[in-house]
Formats: structure tokens, C-alpha cells, sequence
């Protein structure tokens, strides 16, 4: 007999969503039975999956699992509910973290529900082992994002710098992680991943950068503690349709999804 496939629920399809769709499909157990999407987009939807899958505006009961790659709005609408009703969800947008009261609402409804919620790590490695060194105490975690032009398109960096004048890296924001994440939602993912996974959204140092010198997203962090001294340093090819997203992401959504079904876990 083969394997059953688990019920696995996908809310957005924007790049990200699709991509990670299209790969799915392929992926032995992890098929994606349902797809979640708001009205408007629903027929939109419906033409792009063809029958691959049903295409909704709610999650169903009896789904298995819940992934969420559709912004910070889809965590009120479809996560929390999912949770308190015993759902196990996973999601990329991590920054939506930042927003005070966001984390303690997911915990609750987690708690409520018995079920787990698990934080994607998307476009960084090494949060396994820093959040393992949290655990022998943390001095200090900084994390520095440089993105090309495009990757800032449409963001508040176009009222902070000339996007189309700019010949050398500049420094867009020095902040906290907290900041960061509020001020550039669809860029701090991966600064509120590494926060949370070291010393907080308010302890951690970040630094924004534009580059017109560079194709990749670039990221980087540094952290010091009892264990020792830790750098790790990545540079992603951006997500063809969304330049803002690292195809990184894309994979991590899947190396977790691939984990969820019968098999040796790495």
C-alpha cells in the first residue's frame, strides 16, 4: 500500500505560494489538497490550479496541517482559528511577530488548542544552532540584510533613499528587529526568525542596506555567548517573481512539509 498523503492547507498564492504549490505537487506525501485565498482572488485562483486542488476563502475542519505564506492579515483570519480548533499550522510571514500582542495571541491559541505552531526559518540557515546557544545564554545578536534595488521596490526605502540614483550601498535603517519587522514587513522576515530565535525582537540589532552592486539578498548574523562566537553568512538568489523574497524561502517551506511525512527527519 502506499503512503497516505496528510491533508495539507496552503493560504495565499501569491509567488511564493505558487512556487510552493508547483513544487509540492511533486514532493511524495506532501500534495496540497486545499488552497486558500481570499474572494477576490478566488477565481483568479480556481484558473491558475486548474483542478489540482480545491480552491477556498476558509480553511477546512478536517485539514491535517495549515501553511501560511499570505502576510501578517492571514494569521487573525486563518491561523488563530486554526490553532484554538487543534490545527497544526506553520508560518513564513514571522515578522508579523513584531506587532505587539501578535505572539502572545498565537501562544494562546496554540495552548487552547493543543496544537503546535512552527516559525519557518525562510531565507536564513543556522537558526537551529542559534537558538541552541540561546540556551547556554546569549551576549548579543546582530543581523545585517543587503538587498539589489529591486528588492526595495515598493517599500518605505523609496521615501528614505533615491532608489534609481543610487551607485554604492547605503544603510536604509539601523534598528531593532521589532522596527525593522514593522517598517519593512515584506523584507524582516528572516530578522524577527533570527530575534526570536536568539535574544528578542528589542535586543537585536539590525541593519538594513541597499546594494546596486549585488544580484543576491545577503544576509548575515553574528552572535556571541557561552558557546562561543557564531557567523553565518548567505546569499540567496531572489524569488524570480518577487525579488523582495529569497527562492530560500520557497525551499524551507518544502524541507518542512517533506518532514511531515513518514521518513528520516534531517
Amino acid at each position: 500500500m502506499g503512503e497516505e498523503k496528510i491533508s495539507i492547507a496552503l493560504i495565499g498564492l501569491g509567488a511564493v505560494g505558487r512556487a510552493i504549490f508547483e513544487h509540492a505537487c511533486r514532493e511524495p506525501g506532501a500534495g496540497i489538497r486545499t488552497v486558500v485565498v481570499s474572494e477576490g482572488r478566488r477565481a483568479e485562483a480556481a484558473a491558475w490550479i486548474n483542478g489540482r486542488a480545491e480552491v477556498r476563502t476558509d480553511l477546512p475542519k478536517d485539514c491535517d496541517l495549515a501553511l501560511e505564506c499570505a502576510g501578517h492579515a492571514a494569521l487573525a483570519q486563518h491561523i488563530i482559528p486554526a490553532l484554538s480548533a487543534g490545527t497544526e499550522c506553520a508560518m513564513l510571514s514571522v515578522g508579523a511577530l513584531a506587532t505587539p500582542g501578535v505572539a502572545e495571541q498565537l501562544e494562546a491559541a496554540a495552548h487552547q488548542g493543543a496544537a503546535r505552531l512552527h516559525l519557518l526559518p525562510g531565507a536564513i540557515g543556522g537558526i537551529d544552532a542559534l537558538s541552541a546557544a540561546r540556551l547556554a545564554g546569549l551576549d548579543a545578536v546582530t543581523y545585517t540584510g543587503r538587498k539589489p534595488i529591486a528588492g526595495w521596490r515598493g517599500t518605505a526605502a523609496e521615501t528614505v533613499l533615491d532608489l534609481d540614483s543610487l551607485r554604492e550601498p547605503e544603510v536604509i535603517l539601523r534598528a531593532s528587529a521589532r522596527d525593522a519587522a514593522r517598517q519593512y514587513p515584506k523584507n524582516a522576515n528572516v530578522a524577527a526568525a533570527i530575534a526570536l530565535a536568539g535574544v528578542g525582537l528589542d535586543q537585536t540589532q539590525v541593519k538594513l542596506i541597499a546594494d546596486p552592486t549585488i544580484q543576491d539578498n545577503i544576509h548575515e548574523f553574528t552572535a556571541r555567548g557561552a558557546f562561543g562566537d557564531m557567523r553565518i553568512t548567505l546569499a540567496g538568489r531572489p524569488l524570480a517573481e518577487n525579488p523582495k523574497t529569497s527562492a530560500l524561502t520557497v525551499l524551507s517551506a518544502l524541507r518542512f512539509l517533506r518532514h511531515r511525512t513518514p521518513g528520516i527527519c534531517l
